[in-house]
């Protein structure tokens, strides 16, 4: 079940199914770090976070397809990015 993916696709969804997975993988990110954002910083996370899971998913040979095996890559990309993110930036 390999099927082309374009630089700003996902797996088995749609341009509009990556921009919801992307708000929802971002906004789960968002609470589990006990972070406020907005709702387009939450889809930039999310949509990010999604590249940082899927490589991470590659390189591990974890295979996901789907809306919900891309949300669940997504927003383990999300806290990843988040918490490294939280670790770079001194406490203030």
């Amino acid at each position: 079940m390999d099927q082309p993916v374009g630089i700003m696709g996902m797996p088995g969804v749609g341009f509009f199914g990556m921009l919801l997975i992307g708000f929802l993988a971002g906004y789960i990110a968002e609470k589990a770090t006990n972070r406020n954002h907005g709702l387009l910083t939450n889809i930039l996370v999310g949509i990010a976070g999604s590249f940082v899971g899927g490589t991470l998913a590659g390189l591990l040979d974890f295979n996901f397809y789907g809306f919900f095996g891309n949300l669940i890559v997504a927003t383990v990309g999300a806290i990843l990015i988040l918490w490294v993110f939280g670790k770079a930036r001194p406490a203030s």
